[in-house]
């Protein structure tokens, strides 16, 4: 147990300090964690042996589960509503196209049968959201025309269509439930659905509306949330994945207690799982078997780098009059990572029989992917002059915060105010400013979500804008 925790706790730290190295220069941190797996692995130089596709399966479920949740939590609606109907084409017809294309290039060139070139085209046809994510964070890369806001909803919410695609193809291959596909189908799409959105409007209207007396109870609640969506959801035939980011979306686009606090709580828990999914991934695969898929990898990737990626694009953001640069930069911005991996591993799992070793073909098209893709997302938007210079791309998600808050202004609740008679939660208050305290006649009150405006209460904003305040 003690020589567990030591070298655990070794891991973390080698991933938290690397990170800030990778970080600073724009790098993923998925390849950064999988090499440590690596590194550690049977392969590597520490050689833990560790071979267990079935434990490596439950772990990944676990840590895609947060990391997906996250990915809708952190996403600021307010800014991706206007591209919010073309990224989620992209995530849903835009991964079917991929993985049709993909599947037909394994037949026609790799020789696969059709059902397992199709099987590999689905595990590969969602993008990275992490791997985006850090590099836009990373270089505070701000892209004109929504494209930031484009790329986030996209990438996170096109891993439950990836699994959808896998799960169908694993049915043909193996037999089970193929004369029922369109019910399955149906039933990953509606269960996910309703799940997610029933759980989401309770656990947001329960979170205005209790008061926990221990605030570290309010993360707690929303983790368990969470894992029932997910297991509530995939225990009726839905897709829990689908169920947990729009749980995440509609949590983190609503008002609610402790919704700053949060945000940062799960983007810890986001982090400490895709350290725990990227290190168990490299820490599964076995270098010395990389060099037996080399060929097949890199002709894979190269194929959905510059075909089957932009002929998706092309496809659908055409009918948007979307400017032929951004949508060359959409297509460049398609990093398969850590899902596709752990997608490969259900498709080992399933007992669907394959004449090619998925996991490590797949596992080599996601480095080959984040290494130059992801390396040189920056550069390719410089050089299509996409890059805006003003604003900020953390605008478009949840945790942003402009400058600090130092201006403070007091303003009294007068007649006809429309805040007079709410709580704080309820009276409409812009998020970015904050009531920092409520003078009401000789007394002075700290306020809470709950605590009620009265009509003659002085309140004390702080804020660097007050344009949206009824004066």
């Amino acid at each position: 147990m003690l020589q567990l925790l030591m070298i655990g706790s070794l891991i973390l730290l080698l991933a938290i300090a690397s990170s800030k190295i990778f970080y600073r220069f724009g790098v993923p941190a998925l390849l950064l964690f999988l090499l440590l797996g690596m590194l550690f692995g049977s392969d590597g130089l520490v050689g833990i042996q560790f071979d267990s596709f079935e434990l490596a399966s439950q772990i990944c479920s676990v840590g895609l589960i947060f990391i997906m949740f996250y990915g809708g939590f952190g996403t600021n609606w307010e800014a991706a509503r206007p591209v919010a109907v073309r990224a989620v084409l992209l995530s849903t017809v835009g991964v079917w196209l991929t993985a049709l294309l993909t599947g037909l290039f394994c037949q026609l060139v790799l020789k696969t049968s059709l059902l397992e070139g199709l099987l590999i085209g689905s595990v590969l046809a969602s993008t990275d959201a992490a791997s985006v994510f850090s590099v836009l964070r990373s270089r505070k890369l701000n892209l004109k025309g929504g494209l930031a806001s484009l790329l986030e909803i996209e990438s996170g919410s096109n891993d439950p269509f990836a699994y959808m695609c896998t799960i169908i193809v694993i049915s043909l291959m193996t037999g089970q439930n193929s004369g029922s596909l369109p019910m399955m189908l149906f039933g990953q799409v509606f269960y996910g659905l309703i799940i997610g959105v029933v759980l989401a409007k309770i656990t947001a209207f329960a979170l205005r509306r209790i008061d926990l007396e221990i605030d570290g109870l309010y993360p707690i609640l929303v983790m368990a949330v969470v894992m029932l969506g997910y297991a509530a959801s995939e225990s009726v035939g839905g897709n829990g994945y689908l169920c947990v980011y729009l749980i995440g979306i509609i949590l983190g686009n609503s008002r609610i207690l402790h919704k700053r606090s949060l945000v940062h709580f799960y983007d810890g828990i986001s982090w400490l799982m895709q350290i725990l999914l990227f290190f168990t991934l490299g820490l599964l695969s076995f270098p010395s078997q990389l060099h037996n898929v080399l060929v097949p990898g890199i002709l894979i990737s190269l194929f959905m780098m510059f075909v089957a990626r932009p002929a998706a694009t092309f496809s659908i953001l055409s009918w948007f009059k979307v400017p032929f640069k951004a949508q060359l930069l959409v297509s460049w911005v398609g990093l398969r990572g850590a899902a596709s991996i752990v997608f490969a591993i259900f498709a080992v799992n399933s007992g669907a029989l394959v004449n090619n070793d998925i996991f490590h073909i797949v596992f080599l098209v996601a480095l080959f992917s984040v290494t130059l893709q992801g390396s040189l997302i920056p550069t390719v938007a410089k050089k299509l002059h996409l890059v805006e210079p003003e604003g900020s791309v953390f605008k478009t998600f949840n945790d942003y915060q402009d400058e600090a808050l130092t201006n403070l202004l007091e303003l009294t609740v007068g007649p006809g105010n429309p805040w007079a008679g709410k709580n704080v939660m309820d009276a409409g208050i812009p998020e970015e400013i904050l009531v920092v305290m409520i003078k009401r006649g000789n007394e002075v009150i700290v306020p809470k979500g709950s605590t009620p405006i009265l009509e003659g209460d002085v309140l004390v904003l702080s804020g660097n804008c007050f344009d949206r305040i009824p004066l």
